[in-house]
């Protein structure tokens, strides 16, 4: 008992010691009352495990946080998911949400740019700039971030099959705008596998995407080191219908297969995992969502330090964006969706995330209208300001409930992290189609549930409004925006040089082939404007397409 006394001792020093030079917010941080708030509570003796389980923040396993000072040092940034139309019209979206107190962006791209093709292609009819911004080369990434600074800002994008050619128009911006790129911050979802799982919007076969994703870590760790490489989302595995646990391990899982591919590519481990970032679901069991992000600190803490060596404690941290949950949001008394919004922002602040994006009201029924984002953006805004939940490091932290749930879903995660290695790895199980049947279990078992009222879904199957007539303002996005994008896109392929835009598409086909990284040929075909379909075509030619088995 002496010597756990000590550990723990030492560890509440070093802890009061870096809270304590740790850079803290000009704030009042007493209770509404006046009454003072201390930064963190814990047990005055060391209690069995808690320093094994728990800890201190910013110390192993985080599972109380990744920084000793949490949101009294810095609050999470707040971003708001926006994209629509053509890039001038997001372009405006995106000045007007910085000067409302924004402090990152994150870019939704429309579905045609999801999938690798540009807005003339035949399979683009109908959709282009329909459910986010359409980009299709260099020049409308230019007129994306017109105005604004690449160096002053950190940018999120959700893309994956075609990320590596939407980070080659970034990176392109960034150059022509004077930012060093050891200066450009911002995150990639490039998570691939979740694709496979879950979303489906993949373009290569699995093993040709671990290819280009390998090569894209290699690249960012040489030459983007504030840049993160791989958002693993469990995001879009919640919406696909998994359960908490189901979340945590297949995301979890997903991230561990990136670190060994890595590991296979070269990399050291501490040089490229400390860029590697996720981003979860928040749904609506407010406190099973909070235990969740505890649980998944404690888990890739132990798994990177035990199993896959890493020696620098910031690749011992995960790091985490959050979004609320889009599935929860009902087409039905849209208004309530504010409340919804709110109890998963404060989960996602009381689970200690780094970053946050709040779901507007509408958007079950269209792209997020001006008003609803803002009313999105102030609910963040609410909770870090009036609310007092960013005054205290893990505030449910000792709660029997809340530990309770953390090493159960630590638990259920380590039986599927077995159950995923028994059949080979992340890979061999997607093509057994093993995480989309656990995933279409899950929903099914959900929606008996709503259909049977044990479960009740408010606005839905229960307080229904027979007569609702919904009177909120839609955000609408007409044909012409499409014609607009193939116009620019025909005038750019006027007016580039047509000789070096084939030149490079060949270099790029010929690194396929020969196996050296595809980073470079594929920024030179950027800054070339050379278009994403014609870069996608090209990897095509060498890498193929996929087929899922169809699971039933």
């Amino acid at each position: 008992m002496g010597k756990q006394l000590d550990i723990f001792n030492d560890a509440e020093k070093t802890w009061k010691d870096e809270a304590a030079e740790a850079n803290s917010r000009d704030y009042n941080f007493d209770t509404l009352s006046g009454e003072k708030v201390e930064q963190l509570y814990y047990p005055e003796d060391n209690e069995n495990d808690y320093m094994e389980k728990l800890g201190f923040p910013g110390q192993y396993p985080y599972t109380r946080g990744i920084h000793a000072n949490m949101y009294r040092g810095k609050l999470w940034t707040m971003r708001q998911f926006a994209g629509f139309g053509s890039p001038e019209d997001t372009n405006e979206r995106y000045h007007y949400l910085l000067s409302h107190g924004q402090t990152g962006l994150s870019v939704a791209y429309d579905m045609p740019t999801l999938m690798g093709y540009d807005p003339d292609h035949l399979y683009a009819v109908g959709e282009v700039g329909k459910c986010g911004v359409s980009v299709a080369s260099l020049k409308d990434m230019e007129r994306l971030f017109e105005g604004i600074n690449l160096g002053d800002i950190s940018v999120s994008q959700t893309i994956n099959g075609p990320a590596i050619i939407l980070l080659a128009f970034y990176i392109a911006v960034a150059e022509k705008q004077g930012v060093p790129l050891e200066n450009v911050r911002g995150t990639l979802q490039n998570d691939i596998l979740k694709e496979f799982i879950a979303q489906k919007e993949w373009i290569f076969p699995p093993k040709p995407s671990m290819r280009i994703i390998t090569d894209m870590m290699t690249y960012c760790t040489k030459y983007l080191p504030k840049f993160n490489t791989i958002s693993i989302s469990g995001y879009h595995i919640r919406e696909a219908g998994s359960t908490a646990a189901q979340e945590l391990a297949f995301t979890l899982a997903d991230g561990f297969t990136y670190v060994e591919y890595g590991m296979k590519a070269g990399l050291d481990v501490d040089d490229f995992v400390s860029r590697l970032s996720f981003f979860f679901n928040s749904h609506l069991d407010f406190f099973e969502e909070i235990a969740k992000y505890r649980a998944a600190r404690r888990i890739w803490a132990r798994h990177m330090k035990e199993k896959y060596g890493a020696k620098n404690p910031r690749s011992w941290k995960l790091r985490f964006h959050t979004q609320t949950a889009g599935c929860s949001l009902t087409a039905q008394q849209p208004e309530i969706n504010i409340s919804r919004t709110a109890f998963q922002a404060m989960a996602a602040v009381l689970g200690g995330t780094q970053s946050l994006h709040t779901n507007s009201m509408d958007e079950t029924l269209a792209l997020p209208s001006r008003k609803a984002a803002e009313i999105a953006l102030r609910t963040q805004q609410l909770i870090a300001f009036e609310t007092g939940a960013a005054n205290v490091a893990d505030p449910l932290g000792g709660s029997w409930f809340v530990e309770e749930l953390t090493d159960k879903l630590e638990k259920e995660a380590e039986k599927y992290f077995h159950t995923i290695e028994e059949m080979g790895g992340v890979i061999p199980a997607i093509e057994k189609g093993f995480f989309q049947r656990e995933i279409a279990y899950a929903a099914s078992e959900y929606q008996r549930k709503v259909d049977s009222k044990q479960r009740i879904v408010v606005g839905v199957n229960e307080f229904v409004k027979d007569d609702e007539k919904i009177e909120i303002p839609i955000l609408e996005i007409g044909d012409e925006v499409g014609q607009r994008q193939v116009e620019a896109l025909n005038k750019l392929r006027t007016e580039r040089d047509e000789d070096a835009v084939q030149q490079a598409l060949s270099n790029i086909q010929e690194a396929c082939i020969n196996g050296t990284n595809l980073m470079k040929p594929i920024v030179d075909a950027a800054k070339a404007y050379a278009t994403m379909g014609e870069i996608v075509l090209s990897l095509k030619a060498e890498f193929g397409e996929w087929q899922e088995a169809a699971v039933f």
